[in-house]
């Protein structure tokens, strides 16, 4: 299995992800959000880890955008996973489906942990 990257091809810090796993030779499957959308069944999983509250990224623009009533409803994992669905880009990028040696999904681009991952793995 090869590690994945899901995300958007135009978010910055999904740009600095995918340089970084390049510069250090990690092979990886990118997956468009745009393109490909939420795999419902992943989503499902990354609710649970790294967690619902890790996952929505209330410090993006698409968050801010929300009116307060939608903010305020965000609550447990059920109704993150209903606003995740219905608005992509609230997901926390990137998210790292880590496949070798261990199975773990990270969100966030942190590069000191990424590299302390890959020396790992």
């Amino acid at each position: 299995m090869t590690t994945t990257l899901y995300g958007i091809p135009n978010c910055d810090t999904v740009k600095r992800a995918r340089a970084w796993l390049d510069a250090h030779g990690i092979a990886y499957r990118f997956h468009d959000f745009k393109k490909e959308g939420v795999p419902e069944p992943e989503l499902d999983r990354w609710l649970k880890t790294p967690g619902w509250e890790t996952l929505v990224n209330r410090r993006g623009t698409t968050w801010r955008r929300l009116d307060a009533a939608a903010q305020d409803s965000v609550v447990d994992a059920a109704s993150a996973r209903a606003m995740l669905l219905a608005h992509p880009s609230l997901i926390k990028r990137p998210v790292v489906h880590w496949t070798e040696p261990s199975d773990v999904v990270t969100a966030g681009f942190d590069p000191t942990e990424w590299a302390t991952r890959s020396a790992r793995d």
